[in-house]
């Protein structure tokens, strides 16, 4: 594969010149990331303390998946297993609000672009060897990877094709995914309504869902036995060198401390809030000329119970993670399988809102609850009528979370930014980050240690196709929710 630098994507852009100094907390408004409860005047600059400096090579900003997965990836990889220059910030280790604790946990290869396809096969791999990859002494590592596959269905004409031509990538990259008609999904799924269905997708293996927290937990784990050292706290400014615009400083809070990191370089893996963090490190007296698309978006998720009792109706021992072709609803099973194959009747399911009505989050606390008109008018239609036992459920609990949305293609962005070309993006995943946070942290511990990819070409995702007259295009999937 012919490499692909960190800068060759870049060459048709203007050269952007001038001078950047923020004061260490230079931001306009409070931004979202930051705890309110947190006594720190955002506007003057004053903290709580001191707690001195440190020079470090990486000084990763936002401790999920994504951000993690850099870190290990840098130091098992490219530094024999040395962490001790890697620092990762996150504001919450509790995760209680971390849009992958809070997410269905899904991972999936069926895409219709080859290099998402890519990633996730490795995020596959990487959950399957999880046990071996991230086990420290003798303690049992156990991600709860169940591959119990989605399943895409396609009930037009337009849809059918899109399926076709989907499954020639995942096929050609060597994917376990298989089209079904419409008599083999009545044979494999006898619980599902197919009267309109033209054609389905499924994923034999590799594909289903995880527990989220199970995998944090564990590379956390593995990054501090490596030397990783991981901070509570965020980032409220930073010092650019005048010529280059380069990050030469960032004051992170910790505990209550002013600290000063002086990295090599910074990884943007904030998620949802990297849009602010690229606002702090850029400073406040000049904003950035190409700010990243990413907004702070909500999501749903509603857990149910469905009657396993039932006579009239099947009830699925184990539902694959379905998507209705008409609604968009998805729905899966929840739980670990009985032993002794009776249907446990708990389910997950969701969907995104309209387009219309889905908008950026500016308040945390939008997220203290669901939006329960999506049960009541949208989803417990679709579902019942996908699966008729369906019809006699009790939902039992709901809850939201944010989802990194990338307003311009809905794709992650892994790339250097062009006016801090020390500051890399891991962002934008739009709901597959917890999927692909192994392939993306291997991917930018490459571009930090190469300054190109060496395992897979993604520069397909580069920051160019977010800037306003540059040569390359939006990159979307096609017929994929």
């Amino acid at each position: 594969m012919a490499a692909v630098t960190r800068h060759s994507v870049w060459r048709g852009l203007e050269r952007l010149g001038g001078s950047v100094v923020s004061s260490p907390t230079a931001a306009a408004a409070w931004p979202l990331w930051i705890p309110q409860n947190i006594n720190i005047n955002i506007t003057s600059g004053r903290t709580l303390a001191t707690g001195g400096s440190a020079h470090v090579d990486t000084l990763i900003i936002g401790g999920g998946p994504v951000g993690l997965s850099t870190a290990f990836h840098l130091a098992s990889e490219h530094r024999g297993g040395d962490g001790s220059d890697i620092v990762v910030v996150e504001k919450d280790p509790s995760y209680a609000k971390s849009s992958a604790t809070l997410s269905a946990g899904g991972i999936r290869q069926q895409f219709s672009l080859k290099e998402n396809v890519e990633m996730s096969l490795y995020g596959r791999d990487f959950l399957r060897d999880a046990h071996n990859l991230l086990k420290v002494d003798d303690e049992e590592v156990d991600v709860q990877f169940q591959e119990h596959g989605y399943l895409f269905l396609a009930a037009s004409e337009a849809g059918k094709q899109q399926l076709v031509e989907n499954n020639t990538v995942q096929q050609a990259a060597g994917c376990d995914v298989h089209l079904m008609d419409q008599t083999q999904l009545e044979e494999r799924f006898p619980w599902l309504n197919t009267n309109d269905i033209l054609l389905g997708s499924f994923g034999e293996s590799g594909e289903g869902w995880f527990d989220p927290w199970a995998l944090i937990r564990n590379l956390r784990r593995k990054c501090q036995s490596m030397g990783v050292r991981l901070v509570t706290g965020y980032p409220t400014g930073a010092t650019r060198d005048r010529p280059s615009g380069r990050v030469r400083s960032v004051h992170v809070l910790e505990d209550g401390n002013d600290v000063q990191y002086h990295p090599r370089n910074v990884v943007n893996a904030a998620g949802a809030y990297c849009n602010d963090v690229m606002t702090t490190l850029a400073g406040g007296d000049r904003p950035l000329r190409y700010p990243i698309p990413v907004e702070p978006r909500k999501r749903c998720i509603f857990h149910f119970h469905c009657n396993t009792e039932q006579t009239d109706a099947i009830v699925p021992q184990i539902a694959p993670l379905t998507v209705c072709p008409t609604t968009g609803v998805y729905f899966r099973s929840e739980g670990l399988v009985r032993d002794d194959g009776v249907p446990t009747g708990n389910f997950l399911c969701g969907v995104s809102p309209k387009q219309e009505f889905d908008r950026a989050i500016v308040d945390e606390r939008d997220l203290d609850y669901a939006d329960h008109e999506l049960w009541e008018e949208v989803l417990w239609p679709a579902i019942y009528n996908r699966c008729g036992a369906f019809g006699d459920t009790k939902l039992k609990s709901s809850w939201a979370g944010l989802y990194e949305y990338n307003t311009v293609d809905q794709n992650s962005i892994i790339d250097f930014h062009p006016e801090m070309d020390n500051v890399l993006m891991v962002n934008g995943f739009s709901g597959h980050g917890l999927q692909q946070s192994p392939a993306s942290g291997r991917a930018a511990a490459e571009l930090i240690s190469y300054g190109e990819f060496s395992s897979l070409d993604l520069s397909i995702f580069s920051f160019e196709r977010c800037c306003e007259n540059t040569r390359s295009s939006p990159v979307f999937e096609a017929g994929i929710v």
